[in-house]
């Protein structure tokens, strides 16, 4: 049996996933599909508007076999860590393909442009525009450019970029299909066919009704809890404050804690100060994951010790995703948990940034997000 990989972050659950799942459903009619899930908090450094136990459980429902997460150190940095830690999942279980969306669906030019990214001149000249002032991915398409007349420039296809570099560095024997996309990723109006994760979070925010654009099951766990990034700018205010050295976080780079202490002042929310602090060389992408990271106490030690996924986390499965984990029991380099480990850094720190992720609910409803983290069980769905 095949099994294909896909990586997300179902923020939220929308009607354009439901068309990604069938279009591998139609292709790989017997194929066993393993997700790899973002968790609380997401790689653009905003929380996750569903909690990942929710998620979860949306995606079980919509044909996905197996769900394990992507750690917290990962599901938070630029598109080549999340890369390497979510290939660094699928390689562990043996995925034959990785199946994901893309704005140009060309493959070949992927992998062409895959191989071109490894090689130690590509490298070198990156860092030599990084060292003229632009970010980083500007240094990457310029670099591409100059060795093959080629650019990639739009979201998916980055990350597409990405996924099939650490398929090369590792190793792994993956292949990579892409599915069209329908629409545009920072697409923000609404679509009545599909709409971007962007749109609805939006229209979430300005109370829009977003029926047409999400399954049911989305709506019930939208109409049960949802987190908005701006309700913990509060908090991140004091973490600001209260900080004494804002550099020891990841992502803050020299300078920009003097950015940081003289914007905060002024700022009157979260994209308010994401805007003022952003430049032409730190994004403002890189600057929301920066807050983040400040945001839930990720410092530079912190990451430097997560350098590898340490354990493969199942957060659900159907029975064929069952007799997929009986099969690699004994048989990965790192260990599979079902459990929560208390000995476990890394379960520590998913404790922990949880734990802020629910900072914002009522003391209730807090607690019992909290303790899903501890005592929830992998959610099985019977087939």
């Amino acid at each position: 049996m095949q099994k294909i990989g896909i990586i997300a972050e179902y923020n939220p659950f929308h009607h354009g996933h439901i068309y990604h799942l069938e279009k591998i459903k139609e292709k790989y009619k017997e194929a066993m599909i393993v997700l790899v899930l973002s968790g609380n908090f997401t790689q653009r450094g905003i929380p996750s508007m569903i909690n990942k136990w929710e998620k979860t459980r949306i995606a079980l429902e919509y044909g996905v076999d197996l769900v394990i997460e992507l750690p917290f150190p990962f599901a938070v940095q630029s598109a080549d860590t999340f890369a390497r830690g979510a290939i660094e999942i699928l390689k562990e279980m043996e995925v034959d393909i990785l199946v994901f969306g893309s704005e140009e669906n060309d493959k070949e030019k992927l992998i062409r442009l895959a191989k071109i990214q490894i090689e130690s001149t590509y490298q070198d000249l990156v860092q030599t525009y990084i060292k003229e002032g632009v970010n980083y991915p500007t240094a990457l398409n310029q670099a591409l450019q100059f060795f093959s007349k080629e650019k990639v420039d739009t979201p998916n296809d980055l990350l597409g970029l990405s996924y099939m570099k650490e398929i090369l560095i590792q190793q792994a024997n993956i292949q990579i299909e892409t599915i069209k996309r329908t629409n545009s990723y920072h697409e923000e109006k609404l679509n009545e066919k599909i709409s971007s994760a962007t749109s609805i979070r939006l229209a979430l925010a300005n109370k829009e009704n977003i029926e047409k654009q999400v399954p049911k099951e989305t709506l019930d766990a939208l109409e049960k809890q949802k987190f908005f990034a701006e309700d913990y700018f509060p908090l991140l205010t004091y973490k600001i404050y209260s900080s004494t050295n804002l550099a020891e976080y990841l992502s803050v780079e020299e300078g920009l804690e003097n950015k940081i202490k003289k914007e905060i002042d002024a700022a009157s929310s979260l994209d308010e100060l994401i805007q003022k602090t952003k430049s032409k060389r730190y994004t403002y992408n890189y600057i929301a994951r920066m807050y983040n990271h400040i945001l839930t106490d990720f410092k530079k030690d912190t990451a430097i010790s997560f350098q590898h996924v340490p354990y493969l986390r199942i957060l659900g499965f159907t029975q064929k995703g069952k007799q997929l984990l009986n099969s690699r029991k004994g048989k990965t380099s790192i260990p599979i948990y079902t459990t929560f480990q208390k000995q476990e850094p890394g379960f520590q720190l998913e404790k922990k940034v949880t734990s802020i992720y629910a900072s914002i609910l009522n003391p209730k409803e807090r607690l019992e997000i909290i303790k899903k983290e501890y005592q929830t069980a992998p959610i099985q769905k019977e087939v």
